[in-house]
Parts: C-alpha cells; sequence; structure tokens
C-alpha cells in the first residue's frame, strides 16, 4: 500500500522523444520497477505499434500515458522537478548523481508530486527547460563513450528509486507547509521580474544571467506554499507603492 502511495507520487516525463520505441521500452523499464506514471512531451509520434512492441507486457503504462504540448502541463503540481543533463553548464545548477536522487525522490514522494524529465535522444534538454528544474541529475558514464541510451538511463534512474524505497530511506523531508508546486514558483517568477522591469532594476533587452541566477537561487531554497505567498504579498506592495 505504501509503496503505491508514494510511486503514484512519482512521474516520468519523456520531453520530445523522436523514436517511439524508446517510449516502449522506457515503458517496460517503468513496470519492472512498480512505476506507472508516464508523461509524454509532444512526442514525435505515438502512438505507434514500435513503442507497443518496445514495451512488451507493459502495454497498460502506454495507454495511460499522458500526453502533453509543454513541460509545464508535464510538471504541474509538482514540488520537486529534477532534470537529467549530461552537460556541464555556464551556471553551475544544484545536481545530483543517480543514487542521490533515488533516495530524494522516495522521501518527497510520500508527500509531494514528483516529475523527472528525461531530454531528447539527440540534444537533451535545453537551459531553458533545465532552468525549470529543482535539481539536476547527471549520470557519470565513462569519458570513452558517454553515450547512453534513453531507456537506458530511465532503467537505471528508476531501479535507484526502487532500492531507495526497498532501503526504507528515514530522511524524510517534513515540513510545516507544502512546498511550492512548479506551476506556483513559475508565477512567482513572472510576478518577480515584472517587478524588477518596473523598479529598472531587470533590464530584458540586456538579461545576462540574472534571471537564471535568481532562479537557482529559489531553487536552492525549495520555497513553500506560504512563503511564495508572502514574498508575491512584498512584490504587490512595491508595485502599489510604484504606483503613488
Amino acid at each position: 500500500m505504501q509503496t503505491n502511495k508514494i510511486f503514484s507520487n512519482i512521474r516520468v516525463v519523456l520531453v520530445g522523444t523522436t523514436h517511439p520505441g524508446n517510449i516502449g521500452a522506457s515503458a517496460r523499464a517503468m513496470k519492472n520497477m512498480g512505476l506507472n506514471n508516464l508523461f509524454l512531451v509532444n512526442p514525435k509520434e505515438f502512438p505507434a505499434p514500435r513503442a507497443t512492441w518496445r514495451a512488451a507486457n507493459a502495454a497498460d503504462i502506454l495507454d495511460n500515458a499522458i500526453v502533453v504540448e509543454t513541460i509545464d502541463q508535464a510538471i504541474e503540481g509538482c514540488s520537486l522537478v529534477i532534470g537529467t543533463s549530461a552537460r556541464d553548464r555556464r551556471i553551475p545548477w544544484p545536481t545530483l548523481d543517480a543514487r542521490d536522487c533515488g533516495n530524494r525522490v522516495v522521501n518527497e514522494a510520500r508527500s509531494h508530486k514528483v516529475a523527472i524529465l528525461f531530454g531528447r535522444e539527440d540534444r537533451g534538454l535545453s537551459n531553458e527547460e533545465l532552468q525549470k528544474c529543482t535539481y539536476h541529475m547527471n549520470i557519470p558514464t565513462d569519458s570513452e563513450y558517454s553515450s547512453l541510451n534513453l531507456a537506458m538511463a530511465v532503467q537505471l534512474l528508476c531501479y535507484e528509486i526502487r532500492m531507495a524505497f526497498l532501503e526504507n530511506s528515514k530522511d524524510n523531508l517534513t515540513w510545516d507547509q507544502p512546498l511550492a508546486t512548479a506551476d506556483q514558483l513559475e508565477s512567482f517568477y513572472d510576478h518577480l521580474f515584472s517587478t524588477l522591469v518596473t523598479l529598472k532594476f531587470y533590464d530584458p533587452e540586456n538579461p545576462k544571467q540574472l534571471i537564471t541566477r535568481l532562479k537557482r537561487l529559489f531553487s536552492r531554497v525549495r520555497l513553500d506554499q506560504m512563503e511564495v505567498s508572502i514574498l508575491r504579498g512584498l512584490l504587490s506592495s512595491i508595485e502599489r507603492n510604484l504606483k503613488r
């Protein structure tokens, strides 16, 4: 029963998948480890016979897959969003390895919805997409051959989630308020940046890295819903005083 409660809060999100066989193989990998919530963001070809064939006995995962147009739709309501990334970024982001990722996902899924994003086969997730994530997750492959198949990456992380659950990690996150969801954070960011423009602190024509660094700051802090409400109240007060 506890397994169902935790795993039902975990979403595997495949972004812009080109080959339907990878969708089917990912579904099979998920079912092997007890996960069943598959979200597909703008797949090139789905549904498709090749996906069903590769899924084997996990066709029910495909039948119940949710297809959306944007990442924002896929992560709506999630308090923890993890993006897989194989590249170093210009501005470092809080990063987990697969094992740490599995532990954190299980601990947070006890009380919050969690999304794990897997990018396109040829180029992964864009910088803008990765900025929507609380953490980045990197699988440290050998430098001689770093290419990792999409379904293999899904299988590896689903395995770590399963192992973390079986080990019954006690590092459970407890807090007096629910953590802010991805959509609540995006609304807060929109409010923040519009206020900074009004204050003439932020110039959209010359953004440099201000937005990225502020998003990284708040991702690291892990705002809860009350904190977001307080900050938005502060921004509204600033806007009212500016109008006077």
